[in-house]
């Protein structure tokens, strides 16, 4: 039986690391880098290449230390997949109904994306333990805060342009995690297959965010 999404993992570092396109035979070794910084929580997304072998292999691999999940799930073909290769979790750049209402019902921990305080609201009131807002960049902290102020229940994931420097005034806003991808993995340390750099880059990231 396919272990549950834990909580537990995430909120030691709530970090949503974003793996989109990344050379698949880096990926165990950027997962390496991340157990040992202390992050926990990965998507694959479903445009990347060989998305579903990879989600596979890393949650064979990885799943009983690591949330592994799928991210850019549209539909509920891709979701589906994703699933049956062994994500724990879904995240979304949109906010499709049926995708929303499946996890729910199945207790599945899906992230969808939102922008405005209506469609924030809309993708909660479906059921969505937590909300990705995205693109986060064009927006920054204070508008977490502001959406926040009369909506202090919602659980806000802002994905998009978080950066080491800018991630703990994400947290102060009242984001409960964040989601990162190339500031997290930046590509020159793949490149050189830096992975003792890599990993440092890492520890440094969740540091910033504590």
């Amino acid at each position: 039986m396919k272990e549950a999404f834990s909580w537990e993992i995430f909120e030691k570092a709530p970090i949503v690391a974003i793996m989109r396109n990344l050379p698949a035979t880096q990926l165990q070794q950027i997962l390496s880098c991340m157990l040992e910084a202390g992050v926990s929580t990965v998507e694959i997304t479903m445009n990347s290449k060989d998305a579903i072998s990879s989600i596979k292999s890393l949650a064979d691999k990885f799943g009983t230390n690591m949330n592994i999940g799928a991210g850019t799930v549209c539909n509920l073909d891709d979701m589906h997949a994703a699933l049956d290769a062994g994500a724990r979790f879904i995240v979304m750049p949109i906010a499709e109904p049926d995708v929303i209402s499946y996890c729910v019902v199945h207790e599945i921990p899906v992230f969808p994306g939102a922008y405005t305080p209506s469609e924030i609201y809309t993708a909660w009131q479906l059921g969505a333990p937590m909300v990705k807002v995205f693109p986060a960049a064009a927006l920054g902290p204070s508008y977490i805060k502001d959406v926040l102020a009369p909506l202090d229940y919602l659980k806000l994931l802002p994905t998009g342009g978080i950066t080491k420097d800018n991630v703990k005034e994400y947290m102060q806003a009242g984001a409960k995690g964040v989601g990162v991808g190339s500031s997290l993995v930046p590509s020159a340390f793949l490149k050189k297959e830096d992975w003792k750099g890599l990993a440092l880059h890492m520890k440094a990231f969740v540091n910033a965010l504590k």
